[in-house]
């Protein structure tokens, strides 16, 4: 029998990141400059970033290298482990295997310090005092505060309200670590105070709080900015996950014939997934691979792709991807990490070629999907990756009709140690599903999209 546990020593741990630029069969659209409409160079993104993570932004290179300094942090919790669900195949009586790469092991219980670290050893070797960024259900504000205090700088977090109201402890983590959290909206930026004046009740989204983030930044030359997910740098330091997952599985003998994987933003997704899209490119393997995203926020499903805003306000660089609209509110469903306007380019660009498949599914399939994961593996899973968690099941009963022995493998990006109080929403049946057939959220949408940018 496969064990239930794949390790990897950590003289295994991989030296380099996998930057799927390099291998894209066609490229990706550019990022362009709000003001002019032209491509945007170094020179528009320091104010924000340190040159090593720009640079990062526009390589080409096929694998960066993982700095020493970065690599010795990486230590506390990588290799993470690959698990065989033996427990939750048997309860699902599927002839499919199901793995299951496990970030919750991570100080921050998930993926988001994979690429956390990176950027605050980057910012630290620049001169950078502190480092401001947004957060939703709080993985990635907790994620930059540990970095932050690793490499001594700062960290001010502004969270959006309706997380910051439901999951007060992972305020309380990220205080632990030495940052400053704020609700967003809040008074403290211009941004904030806008949204306010107009909606004095609002529940936030990233998009807000990313504004307010930005607005921060920008006024001092001594802080910059960090973002969790969507840039092309951040996805990169994600690699580390599929590199593992790849060597892990040949050290079971199997290949994956579905990788499945929750997408926000899309750096847990495309970490685990595009070392082995690289992979399949070169024919050794042919995996379908399928981001799963919340009905209630469906940008790759049911978004446009166009150029769009990152953040609600405006202020940042213009990127084409998949979107719902800068300004869209999403509803305040639990899984606040992937309740984002838009999804990475790099995602984007991807599910417009034909390269992956999405679907999208509502919180009370994906809450029991958790719940059943949580009575077999013993894991009780972030809300985030239920939405995975749910397709794998789904894809596993089509086995079980079938007969087919598919082998899937899936990222649990974090642990819902925090979410509890979303698993008491779930058990009280007090879940509301909130999805792309209500007539309001189109219509919000619709006025969203409405509001796009204009290029020249």
């Amino acid at each position: 029998m496969t064990p239930t546990k794949i390790l990897l020593p950590e003289d295994e741990l991989p030296t380099r990141w996998y930057n799927v630029l390099h291998d894209l069969p066609t490229p990706p659209p550019p990022v362009l400059h709000p003001g002019t409409g032209q491509p945007i160079g170094p020179e528009d993104l320091a104010p924000l970033f340190p040159m090593d993570l720009i640079l990062q932004e526009v390589s080409q290179e096929q694998y960066v290298d993982i700095p020493g300094e970065v690599l010795d942090v990486y230590r506390l919790w990588r290799p993470s482990p690959l698990y065989r669900a033996h427990r939750l195949e048997k309860a699902l009586d599927t002839p499919a295997r199901i793995y299951y790469k496990y970030e919750g092991v991570s100080p921050a219980g998930s993926h988001k310090p994979n690429t956390a670290v990176p950027q605050a050893f980057y910012n630290a070797k620049s001169g950078v005092r502190k480092l401001t960024t947004e957060t939703g259900a709080g993985q990635w504000g907790t994620a930059l505060a540990f970095a932050c205090a690793q490499f001594g700088l700062d960290c001010e977090v502004w969270q959006v309200r309706a997380s910051y109201d439901q999951k007060p402890y992972r305020r309380t983590m990220m205080q632990v670590f030495g940052a400053t959290v704020h609700p967003s909206p809040s008074e403290l930026t211009e941004a904030g105070r806008k949204i306010l004046a107009e909606n004095p009740d609002s529940t936030g989204s990233l998009g807000i709080a990313i504004s307010e983030a930005v607005e921060a930044a920008v006024q001092d030359p001594d802080v910059h900015y960090a973002l969790g997910s969507v840039l092309n740098h951040v996805l990169l330091h994600q690699t580390v996950i599929g590199e593992e997952a790849l060597i892990q599985l040949a050290m079971a003998g199997e290949t994956p014939d579905l990788i499945v994987g929750c997408t926000g933003g899309g750096s847990n997704f495309g970490g685990l997934a595009f070392p082995f899209l690289r992979e399949k490119w070169a024919g050794r393997m042919s995996p379908v691979v399928r981001a799963v995203e919340p009905a209630a926020c469906p940008s790759l499903t049911q978004g446009t792709y166009a150029y769009d805003f990152g953040d609600t306000i405006g202020m940042t660089p213009l990127m084409k991807m998949h979107t719902l609209g800068h300004d869209f509110v999403p509803d305040p469903i639990h899984a606040g990490g992937l309740r984002y306007h838009g999804m990475s380019p790099l995602i984007s660009h991807l599910y417009e070629t034909g390269e992956i498949e999405a679907v999208a599914k509502p919180q009370s399939e994906c809450f029991a999907a958790g719940v059943q994961f949580a009575r077999t593996e013993g894991i009780v899973p972030a809300p985030e990756p239920t939405h995975a968690i749910a397709a794998a099941v789904e894809e596993a009963l089509r086995c079980k009709e079938s007969g087919e022995e598919k082998v899937i493998l899936t990222a649990l990006c974090g642990h819902g140690h925090l979410d509890l109080a979303a698993y008491d929403a779930y058990l009280s049946n007090s879940i509301v599903d909130r999805t792309w057939e209500d007539a309001d959220i189109q219509s919000a949408v619709a006025a969203a999209l409405a509001r796009l940018p204009a290029l020249s």
